[in-house]
């Protein structure tokens, strides 16, 4: 995408944060009911795990970051595991940049869905392509939650995992653990790096910023007294709500239209 001047600005409270609209991506997270999708994305925004269950009709965050002086903004799609609008699943995949597919390592239906997620993807991302000629790259990672669960319930081997990664560089498998917080800041290292981002972005790797400093947190000279050798901060907008229906198809038909490469999406809170 090119670098236009367009800048996305996110208002929150007291704060009000500009990022370039070429630093703006879109996590979209997908997989079948009760694998985990939102105990994965609890772990990446605050290191935490809930025990009780409840089903997520479609869940938005963001989260801004300062690294090195730079601003960038990560939207975090964690969609319903029942898909009861195939079209919105299909809008998802479309104005996704990086995909986490996760499926449970007990559950080989929740496996199955997965490799159809996976393609779909592939094939709603291949016809964006043909119309748009871009030639950007799709940063997808495999995973297999409940990791911490004995061998004995495991329904899905892990070469079977590999295999749905083995023919694409951009894609890679892990097997993770949401409640034991195994590999899970391993699984967000690799998806960003794929997706030429910095690996600062991922949960281990940068100090988290309450809303308090966010009027001097895009300043270039921002730094905390405590971690003087960390130039990488990450704050939660506790403000976000997903961009609209329509604001997400006027995206994708700019872009089919050859005047939305500087990926300008909606600036901020839809009501």
């Amino acid at each position: 995408f090119q670098d236009q001047a367009m800048m996305k600005t996110m208002s929150g409270g007291n704060c009000n944060l500009n990022v370039p609209a070429k630093n703006s991506y879109r996590m979209v997270v997908l997989g079948a009911s009760r694998v985990g999708k939102s105990s994965i994305v609890s772990r990446f925004l605050n290191g935490r795990f809930e025990d009780q269950y409840t089903p997520t009709i479609e869940d938005f965050h963001r989260k801004v970051y300062n690294i090195r002086g730079d601003m960038y903004q990560l939207d975090i799609l964690d969609t319903s595991g029942n898909h009861p609008f195939p079209a919105m699943r299909r809008l998802s995949i479309l104005t996704g940049d990086v995909f986490i597919l996760v499926f449970s390592l007990d559950n080989r239906e929740s496996f199955d869905e997965v490799k159809r997620l996976q393609k779909q993807i592939l094939e709603v991302k291949s016809c964006l392509k043909n119309k748009t000629k871009e030639s950007a790259d799709l940063p997808m990672v495999i995973c297999g939650n409940k990791n911490d669960h004995s061998e004995i319930f495991r329904k899905v081997r892990t070469d079977e995992g590999e295999n749905l990664v083995s023919s694409d560089e951009n894609c890679a498998y892990f097997e993770v653990s949401a409640k034991k917080n195994t590999n899970v800041d391993e699984m967000f290292y690799v998806l960003f790096s794929m997706a030429k981002l910095p690996h600062e972005m991922s949960p281990s790797l940068h100090r988290k910023i309450s809303l308090q400093f966010g009027d001097t947190f895009q300043q270039k000279s921002f730094r905390m007294r405590r971690v003087k050798d960390m130039d990488a901060y990450g704050m939660i907008s506790p403000f976000a709500r997903r961009p609209s229906v329509n604001s997400d198809l006027k995206y994708i038909k700019s872009k089919v239209l050859r005047e939305g490469q500087s990926r300008e999406r909606e600036k901020c809170t839809v009501q």
